[in-house]
């Protein structure tokens, strides 16, 4: 059977297509791109021609004019939280919720229980993903074993048994000997290490953002040197292996422009940012809503500014969830007590959009950041529409006003600081290898 997505605006930054086309699937793999058959024309109900094309050809014809037509959408930094946290997420609701918010593909952090730090676990992990079959999913192995920053993980083991890249996010590693080694031997395996940069002793006891409002809340501030810091020692550790870096969850202004310096040197490094990064600032916490408690922090006004300007010049390649689901009983206590982190795959996407309605972001640019960008970091053959490529998109309806509930929220937790935000524009249909997998056209 053949299918013929038709009239929609197709958006390929790996083949630089801005245009209105037909895209044509057959057996799960793209076969052709042309130019849009339909000539202008409404295609319901379709015309007697149409109508002798389809029963000639088999075909089935999906409108999709008004819409974008992208590569699948890539998130590489998401929480699964299987094995050990189930009741938290299982890899069949993370990947429901991955499909509902336009993902077709994820990486899984390995701060799991067990930690992901060796073949079992990862097997484990792509078994699980198999069976709920919903997006296609990469487990990122650990830096150390146990995520304890004592001694390296089995690099060739993990890369074997399908992890894509190693990180201790959640952890990071304050042991620079331990960094430099990691980031040489991940390069022997052809392996990106995956940075959560944050100083611990800088950071203590903090919870929030150092500054006035942490301040007039009484809460332990975290300054942005906890994060800027480790970036610089990370960058620098880079330089000196050649090994490939990949700075997580960027959050702060001096860490932008470190990364942006390293570029200019010749740096083996990428960033990514998440959505709140660039959406909100410290003032979430005012009412101390745990929904806004994650790390690193919500920061400044200037630090949002600097986020958006790093993804506009491009020092920041891509826009990641951090995906992290808690139920209530780690939301609902007091804010020191409380856990970091919100769920992010059935929001990223509209709260994305809203840089390209403010005129920091062309529309290629943005889906370069949330597909073709994860792909060409992870090495991973996704990110592009093209004849023989797989078919893996999603449709983008960018005029559809939403209102976000998180009771409708696919995942198995709901804890989010933008329930109830009027944003405009989402993910309508999810297809996977040719499969649809969500669909609300």
């Amino acid at each position: 059977m053949r299918l013929i997505i038709r009239g929609g605006r197709v958006i390929d930054p790996a083949s630089n297509t801005n245009a209105v086309k037909d895209v044509i699937i057959e057996r799960g793999k793209i076969v052709e791109i042309k130019s849009d058959g339909s000539r202008g024309e409404p295609l319901c109900p379709p015309s007697f021609e149409d109508r002798k094309e389809q029963k000639k050809q088999k075909s089935t014809i999906m409108d999709a004019s008004g819409k974008w037509v992208v590569p699948g959408l890539i998130d590489m930094h998401t929480h699964l939280r299987e094995p050990g946290h189930e009741y938290k997420e299982t890899i069949k609701t993370g990947v429901l919720a991955a499909a509902a918010g336009g993902f077709t593909t994820i990486c899984c952090m390995p701060n799991t229980d067990p930690v992901n730090d060796n073949r079992s676990i990862t097997d484990y992990i792509l078994k699980k993903a198999k069976e709920a079959s919903r997006a296609r999913v990469y487990p990122v192995g650990a830096i150390s074993k146990g995520l304890k920053g004592e001694s390296l993980a089995e690099f060739g083991e993990l890369k074997e048994a399908g992890a894509i890249a190693v990180s201790d996010d959640g952890h990071p590693v304050m042991n620079s000997q331990l960094m430099r080694r990691a980031l040489e031997y991940a390069r022997g395996f052809g392996l990106i290490v995956i940075s959560h940069c944050e100083d611990l002793y800088l950071a203590g006891k903090g919870v929030m953002n150092e500054g006035v409002i942490a301040t007039r809340l009484g809460l332990r501030g975290i300054p942005n040197a906890v994060e800027a810091g480790m970036v610089a020692r990370d960058i620098l550790l880079a330089e000196l292996t050649g090994g490939r870096l990949h700075i997580a969850h960027v959050s702060a202004e001096d860490s932008v422009r470190y990364i942006r310096e390293a570029k200019k040197r010749g740096v083996p490094v990428t960033a990514e940012t998440a959505p709140h990064y660039f959406s909100l600032t410290e003032e979430a916490v005012l009412d101390y809503d745990t929904n806004a408690k994650m790390n690193p922090p919500l920061r400044t006004k200037e630090d949002v500014a600097a986020i958006r300007e790093g993804l506009r010049d491009g020092t920041i390649d891509v826009i990641a969830s951090d995906h992290a689901p808690h139920s209530s009983l780690e939301k609902e206590l007091e804010f020191d007590a409380a856990a970091n982190g919100i769920v992010g795959l059935e929001t990223s996407l509209s709260l994305s959009l809203k840089l390209v309605q403010d005129g920091i972001l062309d529309p290629m640019t943005l889906i370069a950041k949330m597909s073709t960008n994860p792909a060409r970091i992870l090495g991973i053959p996704a990110g592009r529409l093209t004849p023989g490529a797989s078919a893996d998109l999603t449709i983008i309806d960018p005029e559809i006003p939403r209102t976000i509930d998180i009771h409708s929220f696919k995942s198995k937790s709901c804890n989010s600081p933008f329930d109830g935000w009027h944003l405009q524009g989402k993910s309508v249909l999810t297809m996977v290898e040719g499969s649809i997998v969500f669909e609300e056209m």
